[in-house]
């Protein structure tokens, strides 16, 4: 008899989970909320399928969603591209600009490498500040959404909400895929062994390079679905201390699982929302208050330790 835990990974769970996200704007959710909170999650899933199943650890991450932010914002409010090309096009610069920063650093590893994420984000960081057409410290602001295909509406939240959904479920379903393939074999064999992966033949670099390049284009593809829903780009978007909330987001929930990212999005921005009118300034030290415990008393995180429990009680 399956305990109720394992059903926690099984598709049933899965099914209902995504049955919520459907019902969400009707039973009081506030559909911005959500569509902000399944932004982040695509930002953390991709961020976890670079450190959780591959064992590297960028310390920019948030270059690539920011770049694509300002890119996507920047085609569809001046030069009138609809929403579906400006998505593409954030994809596309999250994919190529991670590219160049691959090639400078998957040859690096460990501190090295999380180093050289930082030093180019900074760059690009920099590069967005002040840089005529991103509205420098004032951002890209008015960003419209238009019509998807044409013929879509997604002024009308719901609608837009709809989208996001869409693209959360695809982009899941496509990391799922990736794991389970034998190129996501190869990526695990380099996470637990790189030196034994290299014995076997494997061409590691070319393979961290390729789950590097596809992590940062889901990045993309997350910063532009964002500055579609919100309306704006900004430098908070390229900002190193946004690198460091995607890390927290993927530890807090459970590094190297396909639940742990969405949930660890989903309480950190939910935390935000609900502290910023209380707590003001104080809640960036709430925030790293939770990453404390969550380093010292469950470094496997919620669904890490929630799986490690089930193991436990099966064991028995």
């Amino acid at each position: 008899m399956k305990s109720s835990l394992s059903l926690f990974t099984g598709p049933r769970l899965w099914a209902a989970v995504f049955v919520v996200l459907i019902a969400a704007p009707f039973i009081g959710l506030y559909p911005v909320f959500m569509m902000k909170a399944l932004c982040f999650a695509i930002f953390a899933c991709a961020f976890n399928l670079l450190l959780g199943y591959t064992g590297l650890l960028s310390f920019g991450h948030a270059a690539f969603m920011g770049a694509a932010a300002y890119a996507t914002g920047w085609l569809v409010r001046s030069a009138g591209w609809p929403p579906e090309l400006g998505l593409l096009a954030g994809l596309a610069v999250g994919a190529g600009l991670g590219l160049v920063v691959g090639l400078i650093a998957i040859r690096r590893q460990g501190i090295y490498f999380a180093m050289i994420t930082l030093a180019m984000a900074q760059m690009v960081y920099f590069v967005c500040l002040q840089a005529p057409f991103t509205g420098g410290e004032d951002g890209l602001q008015g960003v419209p959404r238009g019509k998807l295909f044409g013929f879509i509406p997604l002024s009308n939240d719901l609608t837009m909400y709809f989208v996001v959904l869409a693209v959360f479920a695809a982009v899941f379903l496509a990391i799922v895929r990736i794991v389970h393939s034998p190129y996501g074999q190869v990526l695990k064999a380099i996470r637990e062994n790189e030196p034994r992966a290299v014995s076997l033949g494997y061409d590691v670099d070319r393979y961290k390079l390729l789950a590097f390049v596809l992590s940062t284009a889901i990045a993309g593809l997350a910063g532009s679905l964002k500055t579609l829903v919100l309306g704006f780009a900004t430098l908070s978007d390229v900002h190193w201390s946004l690198s460091g909330e995607v890390v927290l987001m993927t530890l807090l929930g459970g590094m190297g699982t396909f639940a742990g990212p969405v949930i660890g999005a989903f309480t950190i921005i939910g935390l935000q929302n609900f502290l910023a009118d209380r707590v003001g300034s104080w809640i960036t030290v709430i925030i790293g208050a939770i990453f404390v415990v969550c380093v010292i008393a469950f470094r496997r995180g919620i669904v890490g330790e929630l799986l490690a429990w089930q193991q436990r009680r099966q064991g028995r």
